[in-house]
């Protein structure tokens, strides 16, 4: 099978290709900057025949139009969009909307516009997977704690757009859903989280090999949970 997995320089979109790499699929990866991501062009050296890098920066359009080209007529049996941003926006009163944007550009837009882009190559596949990586910070009913405005409103849009692509696709035998990878030991997350990046991906792929059009839709925790919305 054939993955192609956003953001993989670093964290959980790099423990993604690492994993996916051992158990022998084929994998395509992107980084806003190929050049300087070092674990990327390590794992190429080791698996050259089924590791792909390229460039991509899912908030700008002409990358995105660029790196769909490149792919030509690829199959995508599985698509991860890892690629997110986590800015402080700043607390209440004090709001930086520059942030907001930003964010929404990112989590919500880009996500959304490369798996527009992306639907020939997924059509090609049989029963292909969109997985969304989005947060429980995203979830309305876990929200008990307020603030975190714009990763938590990106998120939240996250989660509305996949549901839409679910319905929107279900007869073509295409599911998309969204998971929570858990707190985990990454730039992002911290040295403070609570799981490691080995522990949040392996999960994750359980999730996602067992994925079926039951789940297409749904908000999935690392751990097989479900998660309200």
């Amino acid at each position: 099978m054939t993955y192609l997995i956003t953001g993989g320089n670093r964290g959980i979109g790099l423990e993604f290709t690492r994993e996916l790499l051992s158990r022998g699929e084929s994998v395509l990866v992107t980084a806003r900057n190929p050049e300087s991501a070092a674990e990327l062009k390590a794992l190429k050296a080791d698996h050259p025949d089924r590791l792909t890098i390229f460039a991509l920066d899912i908030a700008d359009v002409q990358s995105i139009d660029a790196f769909v080209k490149a792919l030509s007529d690829q199959t995508i049996d599985v698509l991860i969009n890892n690629a997110g941003t986590l800015e402080r926006c700043g607390a209440l009163g004090e709001i930086d909307y520059e942030v907001i944007a930003r964010s929404f550009e990112v989590n919500t837009i880009g996500t959304l516009r490369l798996t527009e882009a992306l639907l020939p190559a997924l059509r090609r596949a049989s029963g292909a997977k969109i997985v969304n990586l989005s947060s429980k910070m995203g979830s309305i009913e876990e929200n008990t704690s307020g603030g975190s405005y714009a990763y938590r409103a990106s998120k939240a849009a996250l989660n509305m757009v996949t549901r839409s692509l679910a319905h929107d696709l279900a007869g073509e035998d295409i599911i998309a859903f969204v998971v929570h990878s858990g707190w985990v030991q990454t730039r992002m997350g911290g040295p403070n989280a609570l799981i490691d990046t080995e522990t949040s991906v392996s999960n994750l792929l359980d999730v996602i090999d067992k994925a079926d059009a039951s789940i297409s839709g749904t908000f999935q925790e690392w751990n097989g949970n479900t998660v309200a919305w």
